[in-house]
């Protein structure tokens, strides 16, 4: 499957418009809305998992706003607007449920998906992330100084940005593929990854994520050094019923090691799935 070819611009009525991918699965398969990280795009998060999650599902993904070619920013980057364009995009293609599937950054905007919008969602699958991104000292210091840093990101040399490219990059040794997920990662606003990043450090879910009322899976990178393991999993034991899949590997895994995520990715997917309707099947293996 040429990833690149399944994007397509999507104008999302009222809002603006975002770079969106929609791969076709199984008749009646459920539907997963792929949810990308911090500084990330849908292409580069989830490009090495579209084809085996196609096997049975529909998979939609799309760009966040400030990301990529989603919504340019107007106003404050809130991770709220980004769960509304989710739900604006799942009403664009007619799609009555979904399951969100949240990585890192995503993760916080797929549990926003769920409070906000309940009625469609039929499932939680979150990767790489947690309910709270920084402590009480993270959260004063994003409120006071996030439009500081916006400006300083507006002004910072693109050295900076390509620096930042190269580390989440480190570990894909192909040059060809490093290559285009470089030239993935240069469509980002530099000040709209400043304010995710703020809206990130003051979020926190714990006063409610113990409602979630759908199935819900962890996949938890267990070599992170971002979101640390024991962070992930306080958030999985505050989801009723939540299951969890270890991944031995660290936050970029969706990039580096798609060897070891995409399979778990898949597993937990299918054990949400059908845990939510019994009468989907889908394919014991992504493989």
């Amino acid at each position: 499957m040429d990833s690149a070819s399944t994007g397509r611009r999507i104008d999302l009525l009222g809002r603006g418009a975002t770079w969106a991918h929609d791969i076709a699965g199984p008749a009646g398969a459920p539907v997963l809305l792929l949810l990308h990280g911090l500084a990330a795009t849908a292409l580069l998060n989830w490009s090495t998992s579209f084809a085996s999650l196609a096997r049975g599902f529909r998979v939609v993904a799309l760009d966040h706003r400030g990301h990529g070619r989603g919504i340019r920013r107007i106003g404050a980057f809130k991770l709220e607007d980004c769960a509304d364009d989710a739900a604006a995009l799942a009403d664009r293609l007619g799609l009555e449920r979904v399951i969100p599937v949240g990585y890192s950054m995503g993760g916080a905007v797929a549990q926003l998906f769920w409070r906000r919008h309940p009625d469609r969602t039929a499932g939680l699958v979150l990767c790489a992330t947690g309910y709270g991104f920084g402590g009480p000292r993270a959260k004063r210091a994003a409120s006071a100084l996030g439009p500081l840093l916006s400006l300083a990101a507006r002004v910072a040399p693109q050295s900076v940005w390509d620096d930042m490219g190269e580390r989440m990059l480190e570990n894909v040794q192909d040059p060809g593929r490093r290559l285009a997920l470089k030239e993935e990662l240069a469509t980002t606003e530099p000040a709209s990854v400043i304010e995710a990043a703020a809206a990130l450090a003051r979020f926190d879910s714990s006063p409610w994520l113990g409602e979630v009322d759908v199935p819900a899976a962890v996949v938890l990178t267990e070599q992170d050094g971002h979101i640390p393991p024991r962070y992930q999993g306080l958030m999985a034991d505050a989801i009723p019923g939540a299951e969890v899949h270890r991944v031995d590997a660290d936050h970029y895994a969706c990039v580096a090691r798609p060897d070891l995520f995409v399979p778990t990715l898949f597993r937990a997917c299918r054990s949400v799935a059908l845990r939510g309707s019994p009468v989907h099947t889908v394919p014991a293996a992504a493989s």
